[in-house]
């Protein structure tokens, strides 16, 4: 097992960072929060020539196929940065769920609009419970001469709001769960941009009376939850990774500040309670960007990851919160303001969290996995 990045990974790592340093300095990522869009077209299609969009995707659908460690160092500086951008909702999760489950015809239509930059995509799959459990989707999608009808509300549905395609996770009765392509602009669709504490573009998006054909089916009726938990491995990885780069990056400011802030004439860093701190800190992020390239290395290699996965996403979950409140502590309560860059990844790590499921959700998901 060899976990070390190629050359070539080198150079796209700093390549993304020299972009994002650029583009999207903190103060740019509190005015696109605070936009009523949450999202910056221009800065999206830079993006887009950039050729990230196109890593997941095979070749005959405009992508590179590049290998999951690819994407993944992508997440990683982009949560360095807490660049906001459709990027997870449009290339991760609706991208690999038109992968596993969309007709030729789909595909051919849509990847090389997504890998150009030129779609936007949300996934309406959450409900009021925020349930990544099967039992958690039970919107109804009604059988009507040509296709369905779909009537109902969705929840933390990301970016929906700046989409031009909708996928929506549906019930259709006994039949099982279903996956719909939606123009998200359609008449019927309603939605109301939801005020979350990580600032993540995530909006209601109610549903009335929305028509949508039997080519707008993913895959097949009783498929659709198949279907999204093939894309919810590679999506929780790439989650972990976001994660993990804003881990790194609590840690350089918050060493930074320990070396300038001074108390009786001498930093606070020089204090042994501030450099234990910085210590476990750095632990917590070592062990588990260590175990993520792990389980990017064994979806590479077409190894099974399904406790991987949970015991990796219910660690990251605890330890961004644990290293973003360490760093909080080291700076004192301006480090909770939306003013310092820290409150930026504090917010986050609280919010991140619940993305492709809490701790609680993946701790049951591996005690499962171990038939406990």
């Amino acid at each position: 097992m060899n976990l070390d990045y190629t050359k070539e990974q080198d150079m796209l790592r700093k390549s993304v960072d020299e972009f994002l340093s650029k583009e999207c300095p903190f103060d740019d990522v509190r005015e696109i929060e605070d936009s009523e869009s949450g999202f910056s077209a221009a800065k999206w299609k830079k993006m887009a020539k950039l050729g990230w969009m196109e890593l997941y995707f095979p070749e005959e659908y405009g992508g590179l196929g590049d290998p999951v460690g690819d994407v993944a160092i992508i997440m990683e500086e982009m949560g360095k940065k807490a660049f906001p951008s459709p990027f997870f909702s449009t290339v991760i999760q609706c991208g690999l769920i038109l992968l596993a489950g969309g007709s030729d015809k789909q595909k051919k239509e849509l990847l090389p609009k997504i890998a150009a930059g030129k779609l936007i995509m949300s996934l309406a799959q959450l409900e009021e419970e925020g349930s990544y459990r099967a039992t958690g989707i039970n919107l109804p999608a009604q059988r009507a001469a040509g296709g369905f009808i779909l009537n109902g509300i969705k929840m933390f549905a990301m970016d929906a709001n700046i989409a031009d395609k909708l996928i929506v996770a549906a019930r259709v009765g006994e039949e099982g769960i279903a996956l719909f392509l939606v123009d998200a602009k359609d008449p019927g669709i309603n939605y109301t941009k939801m005020d979350a504490i990580g600032k993540d573009n995530l909006c209601r998006v109610t549903f009335k009376d929305v028509k949508v054909g039997d080519g707008d089916l993913i895959g097949g009726v009783g498929e659709g939850w198949e279907i999204l938990e093939q894309m919810a491995q590679k999506a929780t990885l790439a989650k972990c990774a976001e994660m993990l780069g804003g881990c790194a990056e609590s840690i350089e400011m918050t060493n930074v500040y320990a070396k300038q802030r001074e108390q009786y004439s001498t930093p606070i860093g020089g204090f042994q309670a501030i450099q234990h701190y910085m210590a476990d800190m750095q632990i917590a992020y070592d062990t588990s960007l260590y175990y993520m390239q792990k389980v990017a290395w064994m979806m590479d290699e077409g190894m099974d990851t399904t406790k991987e996965l949970s015991a990796l996403k219910a660690q990251v979950n605890e330890k961004f919160k644990f290293i973003t409140e360490r760093a909080v502590q080291i700076h004192g309560g301006i480090g909770t303001t939306r003013e310092f860059n820290i409150g930026l990844f504090y917010r986050r790590a609280k919010a991140h969290e619940y993305i492709m499921g809490d701790t609680d959700y993946h701790y049951a998901k591996l005690a499962e996995a171990l038939e406990l």
